[in-house]
């Protein structure tokens, strides 16, 4: 199985987006590689090819549907009010609708709709994520300020790289702990994994039509 995180920017925002590939080995995941500055274009070709290998499972960062008549999910409220209970920021959830997250909202609802249309050899699963909320159900309590700060500081994106392979993400390079987007997106693949295991520390169940997806961390 491969497993497949990504952390996805804005449609003009290219650079920031990162995908990461990690193949499914017993217990663990191993690292494959890294691919940054892509289109949607590259992120559909980059999982063709691997489900042409075989099952990808594809955890998403970003909101894959939106509250009719707008404001919060109830997904939303909920992933809110579980974060706040660990100790973290209620910021870090954001409603789909909002000014700086519409255009998010529209590359996320777009891409997962084309994955659905993907011709593969073998299934596509797909799951919305959050990143901070992987590593923040994860860490112990005495950790916790290295996901408050990750975004900003180098030495707590060091410290979670060196914590991903105690999770069993192995064979990362260094180069991870360089931008907060590439730990986003080995958290991604991390909650998806954990997600296609039946064992996501919290999960909000899709309610389709207007809500397709699972969400989780």
């Amino acid at each position: 199985m491969k497993i497949i995180g990504i952390d996805l920017s804005g449609p003009r925002n290219h650079k920031d987006t990162v995908l990461t590939v990690f193949e499914k080995q017993g217990g663990q995941l191993t690292f494959i590689k890294l691919l940054s500055d892509i289109g949607d274009l590259d992120i559909l070709k980059e999982i063709t090819t691997q489900s042409e290998l075989d099952e990808v499972v594809v955890g998403i960062d970003a909101p894959l549907s939106y509250q009719d008549g707008g404001g919060d999910r109830p997904g939303d409220k909920e992933l809110r009010k579980y974060i706040v209970s660990l100790g973290m920021r209620s910021g870090s959830i954001m409603t789909p609708t909002m000014t700086k997250m519409v255009y998010l909202t529209l590359r996320g609802i777009r891409l997962s709709r084309e994955l659905e249309n993907l011709k593969g050899l073998n299934p596509i699963s797909i799951v919305e994520v959050h990143p901070g909320a992987i590593i923040g159900s994860r860490l112990s309590q005495g950790n916790l300020k290295n996901v408050l700060s990750y975004k900003q500081d180098l030495i707590a994106r060091t410290f979670i790289r060196n914590w991903f392979q105690e999770q069993n993400l192995k064979g990362l390079p260094e180069t991870i702990e360089k931008e907060s987007h590439y730990i986003d997106a080995c958290a991604a693949a991390l909650g998806a994994w954990h997600w296609s295991e039946l064992n996501p520390k919290w999960l909000f169940p899709a309610n389709p039509p207007l809500h397709p997806y699972d969400f989780c961390c």
